[in-house]
Order: C-alpha cells, then sequence, then structure tokens
C-alpha cells in the first residue's frame, strides 16, 4: 500500500513538473520560440536606393550630367534550386565563372548566397532570366553615368567604390543624393524555399538636383580654358562666371582635370580638388578694384584724386616699384588703377590705414568660407590685425601678400558689379524629392559691403581700364565691358621672397558695366609664352564674353 502510495506521489509529480514545463513554454516563453521560429523562417536583405540625378540646365530643358545605368547582382536561394548541376552549367557559361566554384556554392546547405556577380548587364541578365531557373534572383544595380566627362568633373566630383560621394556636389550632398536604404525579408515556403515579395519596398531613392550651372556656357568655358592652358603653355588655368544678381554659378571650369567615371585609375588625387573653391593664390593686380572700392567707400580718395607718384616707394626697408620700373607722373586714381601702378596703391592703402582696410577684407568675404554648396572649400586665414606690418598693408593694396580662392575673388567682384551687395555663391537651384516634392533654392544676400554709389565709381574706373588701360583685349564691339588684368608673383614653396620667371596671369571683369549679366574670372597659371596677363588672360574673357552676351541675347549698348 505505503509502494503504491509512493509511485502515486511521484507519478503526480511528474505530471505537474510537465504542466509547468509546458506553460513555462507555451506562455511564459512564448515570443521566445515565435522570434526563434522566425529567424529560422525569415532570412533579410537590404534594399538599395536608386542614387538621385544632378541635372543642368540646358535652354529651358533640364540635361542629366549624372545619372545611373542599370546593371543586376545575381543571388542564389541554393533550397530553391532543383537541378544544382544545370544551374551551375548554365551561369558559369553566361557569367564566365568557375563551374566547379559555382557548383559547390550552389549544393551548399546555406539559406542565401550573397551575390555572385554584380554589373551583369541587360543581356546577360535576359539570358539568366530566360532559363527560368527557380532560386535565381536578379536585383537591379545602379552604376553612376557622367554624361559630359571631363568637362564637369571639378563640379560634380564623384561616387566612390563603397557608394558615396566624394568632393563636388556628389560629396556636399550625399546624403540627399544616396537616400535612405530599406530592409526586405523573404520567408520559407511550406518546400522549404525562401520567397521574396516581387514589389520591394522599405526604401527611398535619393533626391535629383538641378544645378545653376548652363550646360552650354560650360562646355564653352570648359573648352576656352582648355585651349588657352595649352597655347600659352601653362600650368593649369580656371575660369568661373556667377550672375552678380543672384550668386548663382553659371559655369565653372578647371584644366588639368579628370573624367569621375574613371576616378579610380588616378594615381594623383589632389586633380580631385577644385582649383576655384580649394587652391589660393596671391591675386596681384586684379585686387586693385577691391583696394580702390574701399578707399572711395571710406571717402579716402575720389577716382579723380590727383598725386605725383615715383618708379618707387620704400616702407619700412622695403622698395616696392612699379611693373615696368618707370614713374608714372602725376595720376588720378582711374589712372592709376588704367596703368595698374603699384606706387599708387601703395598711396591708397595707407589712406584706408590698417584697421579699415582689415574690416572691409572681412566684409569682402575673405579669409572665411563662403558657403558655396560643393564639397572641400577652403581659404587662408587673414593675418591677425594686430600682427601687420606697414609694408604688409601696402603690398596687399596691389594684391601680393594675400592668398584667395578664385571663387572669394569672383564674389568680390560680383559685390561691385551689383550695387555694393555680398551675396551668396551657389550652384544648386532646385531639388526634387522621390515623392514629387519640389524646393526651390532660395538667393541670399549677406551683407552692404560698399554703398551703390561707390560700385558705380569703380564700375565706370574698370570701364576705363579695359577702353583705356591694359585690359583692352578684353573689350567686346558694342558694349562697356568692366575688367582689371594682373600678372602676380608666386609665393616660394616655404621660404620668402617670389619665384623668378614665373607668374600667374588673370583677368576679371563683367559686362554689360551698366546693368551687368555675368562676372567672369579667367586664370591662368605659369604660362611660358607671354609674360603679361592682357596678352593671356584678357583676350581669353573678351572671347568668352563675346560668346556670353550674344548667348544671352544681350542688346549692344553702343
Amino acid at each position: 500500500m505505503n509502494r503504491f502510495k509512493i509511485l502515486t506521489v511521484i507519478v503526480m509529480l511528474f505530471f505537474i513538473a510537465a504542466i509547468l514545463k509546458i506553460f513555462q513554454k507555451q506562455i511564459l516563453e512564448h515570443n521566445k520560440y515565435v522570434d526563434l521560429a522566425k529567424g529560422q523562417q525569415i532570412i533579410q536583405k537590404e534594399v538599395i536606393p536608386k542614387r538621385g540625378k544632378i541635372y543642368a540646365r540646358d535652354g529651358a530643358d533640364l540635361f542629366p550630367l549624372a545619372t545611373n545605368l542599370t546593371y543586376y547582382s545575381i543571388s542564389i536561394i541554393p533550397k530553391n534550386v532543383t537541378d544544382k548541376e544545370v544551374a551551375a552549367n548554365k551561369l558559369a557559361s553566361i557569367l564566365s565563372l568557375d563551374e566547379k566554384d559555382l557548383y559547390g556554392k550552389i549544393n551548399s546547405d546555406k539559406l542565401y548566397l550573397p551575390p555572385i556577380a554584380h554589373k551583369v548587364d541587360e543581356n546577360k541578365a535576359t539570358e539568366i532570366k530566360d532559363l527560368k531557373i527557380t532560386g535565381i534572383y536578379l536585383e537591379e544595380e545602379n552604376v553612376r553615368l557622367y554624361t559630359e566627362g571631363e568637362t564637369t568633373s571639378h563640379i560634380l566630383g564623384f561616387v566612390n567604390n563603397e557608394g558615396d560621394g566624394q568632393y563636388g556636389i556628389e560629396g556636399f550632398y550625399n546624403g540627399e543624393l544616396k537616400g535612405e536604404k530599406g530592409v526586405i525579408s523573404g520567408e520559407k515556403d511550406l518546400k522549404g524555399r525562401v520567397v521574396f515579395p516581387d514589389n520591394e519596398k522599405g526604401s527611398s531613392n535619393g533626391a535629383d538636383l538641378v544645378l545653376t550651372i548652363d550646360r552650354t556656357v560650360q562646355f564653352e568655358a570648359f573648352k576656352k580654358i582648355k585651349e588657352a592652358v595649352e597655347k600659352y603653355k601653362g600650368t593649369s588655368g580656371s575660369m568661373v562666371i556667377m550672375d552678380p544678381r543672384t550668386g548663382a554659378v553659371i559655369a565653372m571650369a578647371s584644366y588639368p582635370t579628370f573624367d569621375p567615371s574613371k576616378f579610380n585609375e588616378i594615381k594623383d588625387y589632389s586633380i580631385f580638388q577644385n582649383p576655384v573653391i580649394a587652391k589660393t593664390w596671391e591675386p596681384g593686380s586684379v585686387f586693385k578694384p577691391i583696394t580702390m572700392s574701399i578707399g572711395i567707400d571710406q571717402n579716402k580718395i575720389t577716382k579723380d584724386t590727383t598725386e605725383n607718384f615715383g618708379a618707387s616707394i620704400k616702407i619700412g626697408g622695403y622698395e616696392i616699384w612699379t611693373f615696368d620700373k618707370k614713374s608714372h607722373g602725376t595720376q588720378t586714381m582711374t589712372q592709376v588703377l588704367e596703368t595698374s601702378n603699384n606706387v599708387g596703391m601703395v598711396y591708397v592703402a595707407q589712406k584706408i590705414g590698417k584697421e579699415q582696410f582689415y574690416k572691409y577684407l572681412r566684409d569682402y568675404g575673405f579669409g572665411s568660407l563662403l558657403g558655396i554648396d560643393l564639397d572641400k572649400e577652403t581659404t587662408k586665414n587673414l593675418k591677425p590685425l594686430k600682427s601687420w606690418k606697414d609694408v604688409e598693408l601696402a603690398t596687399m593694396g596691389f594684391g601680393q601678400g594675400i592668398a584667395v580662392t578664385p571663387l572669394q575673388l569672383t564674389s568680390a567682384v560680383c559685390t561691385i558689379a551689383n550695387g555694393g551687395k555680398l551675396v551668396w555663391p551657389h550652384i544648386v537651384d532646385e531639388f526634387i524629392y522621390s515623392d514629387g516634392r519640389r524646393t526651390k533654392v532660395q538667393n541670399k544676400e549677406i551683407r552692404q559691403v560698399i554703398s551703390p554709389a561707390t560700385a558705380e565709381t569703380v564700375t565706370q574706373m574698370m570701364v576705363s581700364v579695359v577702353d583705356n588701360g591694359h585690359g583692352k583685349k578684353a573689350k567686346v564691339s558694342g558694349f562697356k565691358v568692366a575688367g582689371k588684368t594682373g600678372t602676380a608673383q608666386i609665393p616660394k614653396q616655404g621660404g620668402s621672397g617670389y619665384e623668378e620667371g614665373k607668374s600667374i596671369g588673370s583677368f576679371v571683369g563683367f559686362a554689360p558695366a551698366e546693368n551687368p549679366r555675368f562676372v567672369m574670372l579667367v586664370k591662368i597659371d605659369e604660362p611660358q609664352t607671354v609674360e603679361w596677363a592682357e596678352s593671356s588672360a584678357a583676350p581669353v574673357f573678351g572671347e568668352m564674353a563675346t560668346f556670353l552676351l550674344n548667348y544671352f541675347q544681350v542688346s549692344p549698348t553702343e
């Protein structure tokens, strides 16, 4: 009897334990085992969004500068493939893969094989689709195509092998262009096959960007700067064209350059830098209108202020000469600009004084980033005011001893051209989002730097430079052109003084002078066949200005 009771108790204990175990598994740990079951039944993969396109204006239409070519990647679900030998044979033949190695992969017990091939073109993808082999999946891949090649490379940058934008627009707006990745889940069916839904969702394609760049003008600008560098045997050159009313960049071209579709073939990575925004130079005489504008705005001089100038002037133990080592005698400030008189510009800088000169340089945007929407913009900081020597003020007055980017100088001359307002330079005009929304980029006025009256006076002086001074070769028949030449010395690397026999020729100006449609800077580095900018950069400016005025259908004013 006792044995029976003991046995009954033991059975009851086992029964209670079983009930408790079932309760634990089915009630308390229900979610855990559901998740484990799903983990065996569900496989996940990323959905890569399509990168946004980049457009230029092409008349009334848009033209894609950066777009996507559609290729395919090939993935395999091994358990879904019924005849693995046939699949390996057919795929290896089409994709030029090792059949034995491919069979080993297909004959595995893996739930999912990552892509066995990338960048498969449309023809091969069609061949694979026509095989109708269960378990073979084709997914679209987007490969970046740059339609204008090297013509727009410094503007656009490129997309690296990891799918991220580098330099230019691609780098600055990488987040907007790239879009948002999604995740798609595939489930096993009753036979253990993994099935992905046909309608893949969860990702958000990147936004398209419409640039302020005019495709035709960009093509012509690149052509002309390339021809100029080759003609004058320079090391490099740049041209930038802006609308002074809005700050929109119409064209931005440099040479030498690269093909963004072949960025991985470049050995010298410095070629990726956009010289217009990322490289500084001592501008020389093209800076003189800036100094003149400060002196006039401060009422220290007028365009008719007259003074007698010798061939040189001594400042703190240094002797500064006119470019031709000759005395120009008595001159007005307009004539100082016409003859590009360094001694006369020292006179203006001294009239202004260090504090006001420093303040206006900052107001013009020198020494700070302008905030253009391109990756890798740089600047050269202005020396602290308290460390300025008298000779440094003097040399900065004629554009030596101060380093600026081509964009900074062009932006400053836009300020003169538009009545004294510093405007934000930008290169994107509109965003077009994947859901159809469109957002226009707003123009921005940063500050009033000089008065409208000062801007008008300096414009008249710059017109006189083109009519009567060293800028004659920049003149366009039927129009008033305002401009200034500059032949700048090149500082020695890591030392004091300047390179012998080397210079940078440039010309900056705008037209029509009375109602400017564009501001343009032409810069040619180390030309070998000419000495002065009036024979290199000025004629290139004149040719391009003639093209622009015709292209924009601007009526002659003279």
